[in-house]
């Protein structure tokens, strides 16, 4: 018996899907989202790459060295995390376990976010610090972690918060179990 939840976006007519209907699209959205950040960090990473056969590099001192190692490592991890998803898709096909694979993709996605920004800020830190000098390094780099976390974590709760006081529960299309999207762990 196939299960019918009906839920709606702000302004847009309800939904008429079952949950494996409704996690084929949020899971379609979910990649599409990561196809976004992945490119970033592949060219992040291929940046980093590069800064290492470069003839400058040797003249990079202690700080700067362990800066771009720490940095290029997290790049690593945050494209392991934007990759994963389609992994863990691959590897339960055909299992009927979409609305889990959503959830799990979530997850990592959010923490591959929360990877990134470090690695952001530590690209930043390196190559103000060796443009500018430490301190504006460090400023550039605490600057990029206060912009992302604005806009990656604040911006989303205020909408959330703005959506609860407009009457569509703070996310577009949710009731208690019928969640349009499978919202990331975190504050609700």
């Amino acid at each position: 018996m196939a299960e019918n939840n009906s839920s709606s976006t702000a302004g847009d007519a309800p939904r008429n899907e079952t949950r494996f209907e409704r996690a084929d699209r949020n899971f379609a959205e979910i990649l599409q989202e990561l196809r976004v950040t992945q490119a970033g960090v592949q060219i992040l990473f291929a940046f980093l790459l590069t800064l290492a056969f470069t003839e400058r590099f040797a003249s990079l001192d202690t700080v700067q060295r362990a800066t771009y190692v720490t940095t290029l490592l997290l790049a690593v991890l945050a494209a392991a995390l934007f990759t994963a998803p389609a992994a863990v898709h691959r590897s339960l096909f055909g299992q009927h376990s979409k609305p889990r694979i959503v959830r799990v993709s979530s997850r990592l996605a959010v923490i591959g976010m929360g990877v990134l920004v470090f690695a952001l800020a530590g690209s930043v830190l390196l190559v103000v610090d060796v443009a500018v000098g430490r301190t504006g390094g460090i400023i550039a780099s605490a600057g990029t972690l206060l912009v992302c976390a604005g806009l990656w974590g604040v911006l989303p709760l205020l909408l959330r918060h703005a959506g609860k006081d407009e009457g569509t529960g703070g996310t577009e299309g949710t009731g208690p179990d019928t969640s349009d999207d499978v919202r990331p762990a975190g504050p609700r």
